[in-house]
């Protein structure tokens, strides 16, 4: 009596004997309603609507849609025109696009990405292989003002959301985004420095213009203002130095390249390190780099 209830449950729902028939070519369901679907008995893959929405926005013919989906036409139109096509046009007028994809990369807000650059290069990390990429930055717990100005960065870049993860001395600082790739094409499998970091033509036309927020990026993750100190003839002194380190000799170079756009002077003190010392150079390393917060 219960499988008899169950299959007459299930006929109402489905008439002239469609349930248990094969859908149609081209269609991907399961019969378990025809709410809101007038002539069709099949509950369509959430993709199938998103993509027709999405060729309709396009421009492409309904006609078409139909016919390349091989979808009823009421089924397609409720898509179209129902609630469901209504949020997604008022998602797509409130969208970021991305600039550096539809050709405007001038158009980023040049200190934010410049910054934001800067720290990817030395503690970033961008993961491609979830369903949407994840941009994250690894900054020291010590200082809230980093985490912040790196959060205010990837909010002003591109991300609409920022989360903050707690580790082990550290909070990483992500966001998701599609266009990440697009905003950081240096991201591939491996370290970093065993692998060619080059800026694209954009990247560097931004950092020739605006050099110091790429430099205070560059300084905020792998670099820092520490106190040095030399005896000379018995008698200590204490002096303030920037160093910055990393292991790709192209990312160091690029930090180099700064440091000569902006006017500091600087040296190779290890093999994968640079100071500048120079008390003018320090000086206007202050002006807007300065102390870790």
């Amino acid at each position: 009596m219960e499988e008899h209830g169950r299959l007459g449950r299930l006929k109402s729902v489905c008439p002239k004997g469609r349930a248990g028939s094969n859908p149609a070519p081209g269609t991907v369901g399961l019969v378990v309603s025809v709410t809101g679907f007038p002539d069709d008995g099949w509950v369509h893959s959430p993709h199938l609507s998103e993509r027709a929405i999405s060729w309709h926005a396009a421009g492409v013919r309904f006609s078409e849609i139909c016919k390349n989906l091989g979808i009823p036409r009421s089924t397609v139109a409720h898509w179209l025109y129902g609630e469901r096509g209504r949020r997604y046009r008022e998602a797509r007028a409130t969208q970021r696009g991305c600039v550096v994809c539809e050709g405007r990369p001038e158009e980023l807000d040049t200190a934010a990405y410049g910054y934001l650059l800067g720290l990817y290069l030395g503690d970033g990390h961008l993961a491609t292989s979830m369903r949407v990429p994840v941009l994250r930055i690894a900054c020291t717990a010590a200082y809230p003002g980093l985490v912040d100005a790196c959060e205010q960065a990837m909010r002003a870049t591109l991300a609409k959301s920022v989360q903050r993860v707690p580790k082990q001395g550290c909070v990483m600082v992500q966001a998701c985004s599609m266009h990440w790739p697009c905003l950081f094409p240096q991201h591939g499998p491996g370290k970093k420095h065993e692998r060619e970091i080059r800026l694209a033509d954009w990247q560097q036309r931004i950092i020739d213009e605006s050099p110091k927020p790429f430099l205070r990026g560059l300084f905020h993750s792998d670099g820092c203002r520490a106190m040095n100190q030399v005896t000379v003839r018995g008698k200590r002194y204490a002096y303030p130095r920037y160093f910055f380190a990393n292991e790709s000799t192209d990312i160091l170079g690029l930090c180099a390249a700064a440091l000569d756009r902006v006017g500091a002077k600087w040296r190779l003190n290890r093999r994968n390190s640079l100071s500048v010392a120079r008390a003018g150079s320090v000086a206007l390393l202050d002006t807007f780099i300065g102390p870790k917060a």
